[in-house]
C-alpha cells in the first residue's frame, strides 16, 4: 500500500506517463513505412510541413513542430544532405535562414502519401473518438506550451 501522501508520485496518476508511452509507441508504427524513404518520424514530421508550404523559414518551422534549433538544425542537415530539401539565407534579411522543397523533396511526398491511411489503419478509434482525441492533445498542448 502506498502512502496517501505520495499518492502523486504513481506511475498511474501522472497525464505525463500516457502520452509519452503512446507517443513513443506510434512513433515505432511508423517505422516500417518511414525506414524504406530513409526517413525519421521527426525527419518525416519536418518534410510534412515543408510538403505544405514549399519554403518556410526555420524559425517558423520550429515553432510548427515545437521544436528548438539545437533539435531542429540535425534534422534539416540530413535532410538537405539526402537531398530533400535545400537550405539559404533570405535575400531580405540575411539573418532569416529559408528551407525549401527541392525535386527529390517533391518525389519523395509521391512515395509518402500513404503513410497516414496506411498509419490510420494502426489506430482503430471511430471519427468521433478521433476528433475528441485530436481535440483534447491540441488543448493540452496549448495549456503546456511555452511554460519552461
Amino acid at each position: 500500500m502506498v502512502d496517501s501522501n505520495y499518492k502523486h508520485l504513481k506511475l498511474e496518476n501522472q497525464l505525463c506517463f500516457p502520452l509519452y508511452a503512446a507517443s513513443r509507441e506510434m512513433i515505432k508504427l511508423y517505422r516500417p513505412y518511414l525506414e524504406p524513404l530513409d526517413l525519421t518520424y521527426t525527419q518525416y514530421v519536418a518534410m510534412m510541413v515543408i510538403w505544405e508550404v514549399n519554403i518556410i523559414s526555420v524559425k517558423d518551422l520550429g515553432k510548427r513542430l515545437y521544436l528548438d534549433s539545437g533539435t531542429l538544425t540535425p534534422v534539416l542537415k540530413s535532410l538537405e544532405s539526402k537531398g530533400f530539401i535545400k537550405r539559404y539565407r533570405s535575400s531580405e534579411d540575411e539573418r532569416v535562414l529559408l528551407v525549401e522543397l527541392t525535386e527529390a523533396g517533391m518525389q519523395l511526398r509521391e512515395r509518402a502519401v500513404n503513410i497516414p491511411i496506411e498509419m490510420a489503419k494502426n489506430v482503430t478509434l471511430d471519427s468521433d473518438e478521433r476528433i475528441e482525441f485530436y481535440r483534447l492533445i491540441y488543448k493540452l498542448l496549448d495549456l503546456v506550451k511555452d511554460k519552461y
